[in-house]
């Protein structure tokens, strides 16, 4: 499960990359019924990471830095929620040994959790804000079938 700041990330992203020019965090905030201190820090992290820049003054406010079909959901959840994994020894950003394994080879948990983040992760990494845009006939074809 994502995080409420992740949803909130994305659902930014995708009004920004709407847009396609800055957005005041007010309209992103009552656009998309975003907690506006909430939003300010979300906006600020994603902003340390490239992901969108701001600009202050009259047409001041956020904007994507990267092209919408560059910024992926995987990216976005690593950067608010860090490892898509739903073991420790399956991250690949953070493995840790399970401590209560006997060797990774052996253990079928592992195997079967594999499968579901290999799945998880080729659909996040393949879909884009823009992919999201245009509309789940173009969410990580040929992956999984989106939910309705």
């Amino acid at each position: 499960m994502i995080s409420q700041k992740a949803k909130y990330a994305l659902r930014a992203l995708v009004a920004l990359a709407r847009e396609g020019e800055s957005m005041m965090i007010g309209e992103i905030a009552a656009q998309e019924k975003i907690p506006r201190k909430f939003l300010e820090q979300i906006l600020l992290e994603l902003k340390r990471h490239g992901i969108v820049m701001s600009r202050r003054g009259k047409l001041g406010g956020y904007a994507l830095l990267m092209p919408a079909d560059q910024i992926t959901f995987g990216q976005v959840l690593r950067i608010l929620d860090g490892p898509i994994a739903p073991l420790p020894c399956l991250s690949r950003i953070a493995y840790r040994r399970c401590s209560d394994c006997r060797t990774e080879e052996d253990c079928e948990i592992r195997h079967v959790f594999a499968a579901v983040a290999n799945s998880a992760r080729d659909v996040l990494d393949r879909t884009t804000v823009a992919d999201a845009i245009a509309g789940p006939e173009r969410i990580a074809v040929g992956a999984v079938e989106p939910v309705s």
